[in-house]
């Protein structure tokens, strides 16, 4: 048997990390071959929208004829327009109300879930409500707080208290909205909180409970310090998802009463398939596409999403 020479040996070793060098390449020529339908897609439905929108923002286009360069008009027009404005402080009214319950009560749900039950079967039971699409969740809750026949006004009758109009008045409508859109989120965002609390060591609250700690400071000063980056990813992509709110107000107000409710997207939904008029419609969009923009930022300053403490 012949025995392998000290040089032949060191051959080897020189062409052993060619050949895994080799299998890197052809593992990456593989993964964006697997990732290229995704970027076709991200190009094709994401960002080619994104360019002809910002375009539009500049024309005067009405679909039935060619779009007509403009320059700033459009703009000029959204900020001396006082129903955008409107549309804007009913848009942040509803985000506000509708962040600050779901983020609590979220929170409550994802801490009680962690220290008194771990089971499937609740966690299922949170998330069924996000199953059941917008507009259903809207047009149940529409039925039921119907001013007439609606159930939940007859349960205010039956206890003594006067019929209110949940859905027809302009105090109620908006908070009446945001209580629709937190029972059907709620739940979702307390997983994703509760995935975020399981990266917190139990010797942590061990430790606390040696020193006499009770259950309310180790939530403020272990809990929230140490969720904080899942809180903040949590809250930036629920405040986008919430400014973004259009089917619920759709099915049950309209934008009613008297534009009480008349959120940003459904006055651009109404200058673009109402009246026809894409130039300013996109002029909306890309208003709205600036201010999550600057709200995003502001947020993952804030929050110090990308930093943790767990370290």
């Amino acid at each position: 048997m012949a025995i392998p020479t000290r040089g032949a040996t060191h051959q080897q070793q020189r062409q052993g990390p060619a050949r895994r060098a080799g299998r890197r390449r052809d593992d990456t020529r593989l993964a964006l071959l697997f990732i290229l339908p995704a970027t076709v897609g991200l190009l094709v439905f994401y960002f080619w929208p994104l360019v002809r929108g910002v375009w539009l923002s500049f024309t005067s286009w009405d679909v039935l004829t060619p779009a007509r360069f403009i320059g700033l008009d459009n703009y000029e027009r959204m900020v001396a327009d006082p129903v955008f404005w409107n549309a804007v402080r009913v848009t942040v009214l509803y985000v506000v109300l509708n962040i600050g319950i779901q983020t609590v009560v979220a929170l409550l749900m994802a801490v009680l879930m962690q220290r008194l039950t771990q089971s499937t079967l609740v966690r299922s039971l949170l998330l069924a409500p996000y199953l059941v699409a917008n507009v259903v969740a809207a047009l149940v809750f529409f039925w039921i707080l119907d001013f007439q026949l609606g159930i939940g006004n007859q349960v205010l009758e039956w206890v003594g208290l006067d019929r209110i109009g949940f859905f027809t008045t302009e105090a109620w409508v908006v908070p009446t909205i945001a209580l629709v859109n937190v029972w059907r989120h709620m739940g979702y965002t307390a997983l994703l909180l509760f995935a975020g609390l399981q990266a917190i060591p139990h010797t942590f609250y061990e430790a606390a409970r040696v020193d006499g700690a009770s259950e309310v400071r180790q939530f403020f000063t272990i809990t929230v310090p140490l969720i904080r980056p899942i809180l903040g990813l949590v809250l930036i992509i629920s405040v986008i998802g919430s400014f973004q709110i259009f089917d619920t107000v759709s099915v049950t107000t309209g934008g009613g009463p008297v534009d009480a409710s008349r959120v940003l997207q459904v006055y651009i939904y109404e200058n673009a398939f109402a009246q026809y008029d894409f130039g300013y419609a996109a002029a909306l969009s890309v208003a709205m596409l600036l201010i999550l923009m600057v709200v995003t930022f502001v947020q993952y300053r804030v929050t110090r999403s990308g930093q943790t403490d767990l370290n």
